[in-house]
């Protein structure tokens, strides 16, 4: 087991309800609780779930050059993203691969901050950095509550001194919270509407207590990475290193949408020239099986492999073995039928279009 070097100020807590603190990212991390992950996966579909997504690395860039070293760095154009709104974007190699995934935020008087997993972010950073009028800074100190469901909204809004209901998708704003200085930022990785709280190793303890206390008539409670990657899978929402690596140009998996052909970024001329050119595409399957498998199976369509699976996810909810795949193109239609060759056994499976849950996405965009 990898050791980790980064201590969430909320690892106690976890320890409390079970958890055993794998790494992730460097930081000890909440993989499974003692409850029962769909318990966790169910307050997050019809209440809200509290995850601690500490071990995701904020990035601060200061200074005049901060923008266009931003811009280097993240395949979408930031001279469309005003101070209080974010982007999401790929970080791409010379070579136009994807070697990480980002959240950037315009935090105003030449201050961005982009939010990171376990890819070559801040390598990439460093680079675009040398030579500019820019400060980089690691912050560690910065820890992230993502609360995720449909009473999100109103757990939150009941106890800050801004009207968060008027925060749109993807805004973020400086504000109070149980009278802690915090950023609320309406992101997260859920499917759901939900805010992430940016506040201190000082002050999150509080504010993760208060959120449970004031939520748990409401069915609040605290999730784990094991129904994140429920919901996440559920709502077709990627995680490098399983669905993306670096061996992937952004239109091999449903990361098209990031390329900005307006500003420069490294790695823009070779990730646009391999559109249409794809070795495969991402895609969701449903396979007929009563619980999730590991993940690297072999698809098949008769003799021919066709594919790999990258995620899987058992859903309770929709009474489904899901996974997101890598499929060949001419076979990513939805009704597809296929074979899943793994270590376990073979199980037939069929293309389903994504995402599996809310597939116009009302939820998030409410």
């Amino acid at each position: 087991m990898t050791e980790s070097t980064r201590t969430s100020a909320l690892a106690s807590r976890h320890r409390a309800l079970g958890s055993e603190l794998e790494d992730w990212n460097g930081m000890g991390t909440a993989w499974s609780y003692s409850s029962n992950p769909n318990d966790e996966h169910d307050a997050v579909r019809d209440a809200a779930g509290l995850f601690d997504m500490s071990p995701l690395k904020k990035v601060f860039l200061r200074g005049k050059d901060a923008q266009s070293v931003a811009n280097h760095v993240i395949s979408r154009d930031l001279s469309k993203i005003a101070a209080g709104h974010s982007t999401y974007g790929a970080v791409l190699t010379d070579a136009g691969t994807v070697c990480d995934d980002a959240i950037v935020a315009n935090n105003g008087n030449d201050e961005w901050m982009l939010c990171h997993g376990s890819g070559e972010s801040m390598q990439r950073i460093t680079e675009s950095a040398e030579g500019k009028n820019v400060s980089v800074e690691f912050d560690d100190d910065l820890h992230n509550i993502s609360v995720q469901g449909p009473k999100a909204l109103g757990l939150l809004d009941a106890h800050t001194n801004i009207n968060l209901g008027k925060l749109a998708y993807f805004d973020h704003a400086a504000c109070e919270l149980f009278g802690h200085a915090c950023r609320l930022s309406r992101t997260g990785y859920s499917g759901e509407r939900g805010y992430e709280v940016l506040a201190s190793a000082a002050t999150v303890g509080d504010i993760w207590d208060q959120l449970l206390g004031h939520g748990k008539d409401e069915g609040v409670m605290p999730c784990s990475f094991a129904a994140l990657d429920k919901v996440r899978v559920e709502a077709a929402l990627l995680f490098f290193g399983y669905d993306m690596t670096a061996e992937h140009f952004p239109t091999e998996v449903g990361l098209g949408f990031t390329l900005s052909k307006s500003s420069d970024y490294r790695g823009k001329a070779a990730a646009l020239a391999h559109k249409g050119k794809e070795r495969f595409t991402m895609a969701g399957i449903s396979i007929a099986h009563d619980d999730a498998l590991v993940g690297g199976e072999a698809l098949h369509i008769g003799d021919k492999q066709i594919g790999v699976l990258n995620s899987p996810a058992y859903s309770h909810r929709l009474n489904k073995s899901l996974a997101l795949v890598h499929i060949e193109t001419a076979a990513n239609k939805a009704g597809q039928t296929l074979q899943v060759f793994g270590e376990s056994g073979q199980y037939e499976a069929v293309v389903e279009a994504i995402p599996f849950f809310d597939p116009k996405k009302l939820r998030t965009h409410a």
